[in-house]
């Protein structure tokens, strides 16, 4: 099966369980089966490929000049983990559908699992870093949503909040280190990355690509001193704990440093930082463990310790270490998923998670003690167990590791920590199952179904047969770990099996076994010492740090974003002003290299109205009827100016949009004051005058240096210029680049032109539908209103120029690829003529003889443009590629058909739509109660409208 197939199965499938919640829980928890089930399959499809050491590869170029390609790989290393997602995920769904009660939204719940598997196998499979960081901020994001999924629960909800937190601020430090060395290696591809071990290295900018990369390492697999969050996640249903924090998700980070260890381990700063975290955190979550009363709380920190074991290894730098963390990762999904399942069954069953309320299940859910206790005699490191096997060789590393010149610090600490996961792994079964039953069960406790415990007793089937059989996953691991190790070492010769004789390791280990037993036996006087021992709490930093990083965020956001408008205009303003000065002062100008031309007297004339409409709106800004004609005049010298510069598209763009823009605000003038209110100070309008004559003199400036100067480099017009008419068919080359270079940018622009009108219909809805529609309706006029709001003359005029405007719409349309004109100007043109329309006989009388609404015309242009640059994939050409050619139909002449006037007629009706729905908006806002509604279309005789008289009125 395809690699691509393989990451997408999970995602496609995350739309199934919502579809099928209705259809009942075990169709809903079946669909999510038999889509991992089918990712599975097609994993083991690639596995004949992998166990020859064939390297299986997927690629999609998508923007190779930036290095971003959706490439994948599978080796040994990433079909172990892919494994591992894929194979424990089938048995966490199978015990998610008995374990989530019938008030749990299973496909929402499932929804979140299949995104989150399907982001953990895209990890695992990346082979382009840029992917990789993609699915790795999935992981976080869908881990959020799973950790969160019991909403009604404050921890949960704090939980989840936490976890993002701390993963998503390590994924931020990954980015940047994973850029860095994409940058080194000179390519974005792992597969490229990991042939340059001797280059990467030896880069100065090795350090801080180190630090940055391990940074998101160790929050993702909550290694010290960001191990605080995964026991909170806790507050998850257990299938979520059992599948993120025992295989998956908590694995992400053990994953990257062991894809990445043939480059980035085996130099001092890698040993030290590495084996450092991993051996502090394995020794502080084993201690933290014992003392837990939660089930799941003792199990999350044994889930800490155990990751800080396997970061430990992968320090060490050796082949042996990266073998031992290879065999250990094996071993720990498999008991520790265990563990966490008996644990919800415990929970689900016994109603609490509190050992302390617990004892003596053995006699009650012998099934249940059976799979924890060969789980968890596995994880204490006990002969015949998969555990025993692979805390030998970490021993055994620990043991020829020295680190900070001290030969005894790695295997004392070692021992230390064993001898503690030991002692908790003892308390877990002897304070939860044995001893006498207790008659205070919160309920009474007994064995589930096969749905729940099925699932854990296979996992533990796992760990005795590689326990008694070592032999069976021997081949496995070692080819795993030749995918870790690459070209930078051999796979050790060593043999798994149960004795090795009477080596370190085996001391170490009794030892640890001893101690654990006896620490067991003073428990709780340890506990008395533990409840009174001060200690920092790692939540209550975070906290405090979370608090304190709001407030002096809250204190600088609150300084400079008030709401002030001025504020945030002057601030960008002055920050631009600032930053072009410098670069001017810095920067090199030459000479100028052009002659200024001659000044005529048209565009002296022009530029003098121009300049007096701009001080004029400075001064006279604060009446708005005055704005809008003064903004009005501006447009209409730019559209002069346009025209004057040979720029008749321009112009003709510029005159319409004014003609649309000037009725539709003073459509929205109706319902604002005369005056704008004096509202800043003086200081401020003075600050802001200074700040507006420097952003102008800089403006003019940087225009003066750009118009008497040469182009440093070849302008793109002299492209456009060349392939307007081969490329895209057209000699207009502003249509041309509308609808064809830049079409992707019109599209663009005409959705954000209907999303605005739409936005305007739904204000309208609202207002109209508020407490605001009595007080719309009820107001009243400043100035006496004409008596003739329909006169005779304008709605003459409207109907014969109608046709007329509607022919100009229609040739402007249909030159616009040759000649100045298209879709966008000719759809303000027609806009204008309804308008007009409207304006004349009112709202009422036009809209009752609308056929078509405005939204479906909005629409219909979006999907016309859309559906014309889809049409491009047919024939294997990017999204809005055009086509053009030429006909002859007799008895006209040779024509041109090209694919551009469908994308145009698009952007004709989203104008006319856009524009429509605004004006029908703001229309129906200016009905008042007092004035009634007409059906003519002229005010000839107002007296019609009348009621009428009786004859008994006729007669006074």
């Amino acid at each position: 099966m395809s690699l691509f197939l393989i990451v997408a199965l999970p995602f496609f499938g995350a739309l199934l369980p919502g579809l099928m919640n209705s259809a009942g829980r075990q169709a809903c928890a079946g669909i999510t089966f038999t889509v991992s089930l089918a990712a599975f399959i097609g994993l083991l499809t690639n596995l004949p490929a992998v166990l020859a050491g064939d390297l299986v590869t997927a690629r999609v170029d998508w923007i190779p000049s930036l290095g971003m390609n959706f490439t994948l790989m599978l080796d040994g290393l990433g079909f172990f983990f892919a494994l591992l997602i894929l194979g424990i995920g089938l048995l966490i769904i199978a015990y998610a559908r008995s374990y989530l009660s019938r008030d749990d939204n299973m496909g929402e719940f499932f929804t979140y699992l299949l995104l989150f598997q399907g982001a953990m196998v895209g990890i695992v499979l990346s082979d382009n870093i840029l992917l990789l960081l993609v699915f790795w901020e999935l992981t976080s994001l869908s881990s959020f949503l799973l950790i969160g999924y019991w909403k009604h629960l404050p921890e949960g909800r704090q939980g989840a909040r936490m976890a993002l937190t701390v993963t998503g601020m390590g994924g931020l430090a990954m980015i940047g280190g994973m850029l860095i060395l994409g940058q080194i290696a000179g390519s974005y591809d792992l597969s490229v990355i990991l042939q340059n071990r001797e280059l990467i290295q030896a880069d100065p900018l090795y350090v801080p690509a180190l630090l940055l990369i391990l940074l998101g390492c160790f929050t993702k697999s909550a290694q010290f001193p960001f191990h605080f969050w995964l026991p909170h996640a806790m507050a998850a249903p257990t299938p979520v704990s059992a599948y993120l924090h025992s295989a998956t998700m908590v694995k992400a980070g053990i994953f990257l440093m062991a894809r990445m260890w043939p480059v980035l381990s085996g130099t001092p700063e890698w040993f030290v930082i590495v084996t450092t975290a991993g051996l502090v955190t394995m020794v502080l979550g084993a201690i933290i463990a014992l003392f837990k009363h939660d089930l799941k709380a003792l199990l999350a920190f044994s889930t800490v310790s155990h990751l800080g074991l396997i970061t430990m290894l992968l320090g060490t730098g050796t082949a042996f270490g990266a073998m031992a963390a290879m065999f250990h990762i094996l071993n720990h999904a498999t008991f520790k998923a265990a563990l966490f399942m008996s644990a919800g069954i415990v929970d689900h069953e016994a109603h609490t998670r509190d050992i302390r309320r617990l004892g003596g299940l053995r006699h009650l859910m012998p099934i249940t003690f059976i799979i924890a206790t060969l789980a968890a005699l596995s994880m204490a490191g006990i002969p015949l167990l998969n555990g025993f096997l692979s805390k030998e060789m970490m021993l055994e590393e620990a043991n020829h590791t020295v680190l900070f010149g001290a030969p005894w610090l790695v295997p004392a600490l070692a021992t230390f920590g064993s001898l503690f996961s030991a002692a908790y792994c003892f308390r877990l079964i002897g304070h939860t199952f044995l001893g006498p039953v207790r008659d205070d069960y919160p309920a009474k406790p007994h064995d589930p179904g096969a749905g729940m415990w099925l699932p854990p007793a296979i996992l533990v089937v796992l760990v005795v047969m590689i326990g008694v059989a070592p032999f069976l996953a021997e081949p496995f691991v070692k080819m795993v770990t030749a995918s870790v190790l690459g070209d930078t070492a051999e796979v050790p010769k060593a043999y798994f099996k149960i004795w090795h004789g009477l080596v370190p390791a085996l001391f170490m280990s009794v030892i640890a076994v001893v101690g654990g037993l006896l620490m067991l036996a003073i428990f709780n006087p340890a506990l008395r010492l533990w409840d009174t021992a001060p200690r920092p709490e790692a939540k209550t930093i975070f906290e405090a740090l979370i608090a304190a990083i709001v407030a002096l965020s809250q204190r600088f956001i609150h300084g400079l974003h008030n709401g002030a408008f001025t504020r945030y205009g002057a601030i960008m303003a002055v920050t631009v002003i600032v930053a072009g000065f410098y670069a001017w002062s810095t920067g090199t100008v030459g000479p100028a290299s052009r002659e200024m031309q001659p000044v005529t007297p048209v565009a002296f004339a022009g530029w003098v109205m121009l300049v007096a409409a701009t001080i004029g709106m400075v001064f006279l800004h604060r009446n708005r009827l005055m704005s809008l004609i003064l903004i009005g005049i501006a447009g209409l010298m730019v559209s002069v100016g346009f025209v004057y510069f040979s720029a008749p598209d321009l112009a003709m763009t510029q005159i319409t949009v004014e003609v649309v823009t000037i009725i539709l605000l003073l459509l929205a003038l109706n319902f604002l004051p005369n005056q704008t209110p004096i509202e800043s100070t003086a200081m401020r309008r003075t600050r802001d005058t200074a700040i507006a004559l420097a952003g102008g003199l800089a403006t003019m400036g940087m225009a003066w240096h750009f118009l008497v100067r040469d182009a440093i480099a070849t302008p793109i017009s002299e492209f456009h210029l060349a392939n307007s008419y081969k490329g895209g068919g057209g000699t207009n080359v502003v249509n041309v680049i509308l609808v064809d270079f830049r079409g992707f940018d019109t599209y663009g622009e005409i959705i954000v032109l209907g999303i605005a009108a739409l936005l305007i219909y739904a204000l309208t809805e609202t207002l109209l539908s508020g407490p605001v529609r009595a007080r719309l309706l009820n107001r009243k006029p400043d100035q006496p209103r004409a008596g003739d709001m329909h006169p005779t003359m304008m709605v003459v005029l409207t109907r014969v120029i109608m046709p007329v405007v509607l022919m100009v719409g229609f040739y402007i349309f249909l030159r616009g690829h040759n000649e100045p004109g298209g879709g966008f100007i000719a759809g303000l043109v027609v806009s204008i003529a309804v308008v007009m329309q409207y304006m004349a006989s009112g709202f009422s009388w036009a809209s009752a003889r609308l056929r078509y609404p405005y939204h479906g015309v909005i629409g219909a242009g979006v999907l016309i443009a859309g559906l014309t640059g889809i049409g491009s994939w047919f024939v294997s050409k990017p999204f809005l590629t055009s086509d053009f050619t030429y006909v002859r139909i007799p008895p006209f002449e040779k024509f041109e058909l090209a694919t551009a006037a469908l994308f145009d007629l698009g952007v004709f009706l989203a104008v006319v739509g856009a524009v429509m729905l605004s004006l029908e908006s703001f229309s129906r806002l200016a009905r008042r109660a007092h004035v009634p509604d007409t059906e003519h279309p002229m005010d000839i005789d107002p007296s019609r409208d009348d009621p009428p008289t009786t004859p008994a009125q006729e007669g006074v």
